[in-house]
């Protein structure tokens, strides 16, 4: 039986019905290394640059900030870990990008189900338009 120490990441999912879920992972620890977008404070995933400079020999200086707690960290890092920075914020748009595209499918269905049920009541006149 493996009795490693595990290592716990979280995400918080929004389902269709609007209610909140959070699905936590769990994974060995030696073979967790937390991104640049993980908080070392509050362990939010939502980390991200607020200044940036190229440095000599491929590395870059970033200023991190979590918006959860207001925690900053300046440090020089290589390539490769701000390409993995960079995916992450990539991923993080695509999912805002597709929650905004859920909730205007929505909003639109509740609009166009209240304009129909005022329609069917009679209560949509000319002096609407």
């Amino acid at each position: 039986m493996d009795h490693q120490p595990k290592a716990r990441s979280t995400r918080r999912i929004t389902l269709p019905s609007g209610r909140t879920i959070e699905v936590v992972c769990f994974s060995p620890s030696d073979a967790v290394v937390p991104g640049l977008h993980t908080c070392q404070q509050c362990d939010s995933d939502l980390v991200q640059p607020v200044a940036w400079t190229e440095a000599p020999n491929g590395f870059w200086e970033l200023v991190l900030q979590c918006p959860n707690c207001f925690w900053q960290h300046a440090g020089r890092f290589d390539q490769s870990r701000v390409d993995a920075l960079e995916e992450s914020l990539d991923e993080g748009l695509a999912d805002m990008l597709d929650d905004l595209r859920r909730l205007t499918q929505l909003n639109m269905s509740d609009e166009i189900d209240r304009f129909a049920a005022a329609l069917h009541a009679d209560l949509i006149l000319p002096e609407d338009f």
